[in-house]
């Protein structure tokens, strides 16, 4: 178990909680199930306790944490049998609403590559980092994503 101050576990929570909730939104489809991998992803932080080369390093393993819980539960048997629960999304206008809903709408594997890149800001090579893919496959990815975007929102 974790050898860190209640008071120290908050800290990290606090920073950390949003940008890990934004990502798994977005792989998962809806907010609850979002939670309960970011629950999880802090629950094997602190009991694992690993040391980190840089607040960039725990950022990495953090979110690579949360995106391999996502893409399990979404492998999972009892997760294909469910129907996802389309709950408000954050966003602070109409217009981001919309969007975020059809990008919601993309297979999970575009949906996680274009969150990052986009919402989070990292690059195909980060991207590739965290998910355990190649580079050319992340690419390959957000291009095919883009694409589905562009021709559903075109198709409006």
């Amino acid at each position: 178990m974790s050898n860190k101050s209640h008071q120290q576990m908050e800290e990290i929570v606090k920073q950390y909680q949003d940008k890990l909730l934004r990502t798994a939104i977005a792989i998962m489809g809806n907010k609850a199930d979002a939670e309960d991998i970011v629950q999880e992803a802090f629950v094997r932080l602190f009991q694992k306790n690993p040391s980190f080369e840089s607040a960039e390093h725990e950022t990495a393993w953090l979110m690579r944490v949360a995106v391999n819980l996502c893409k399990s539960r979404l492998r999972s048997h009892w997760w294909k049998k469910t129907e996802p629960l389309l709950d408000a999304y954050p966003a602070e206008t109409e217009e981001q609403q919309n969007l975020m809903e059809t990008v919601l709408s993309l297979p999970a594997k575009y949906r996680v590559v274009i969150h990052l890149f986009y919402y989070e800001g990292y690059s195909t090579r980060e991207i590739a980092n965290l998910t355990e893919l190649s580079e050319s496959t992340v690419r390959q990815q957000l291009t095919r994503a883009r694409r589905m975007l562009k021709d559903y929102l075109e198709g409006e």
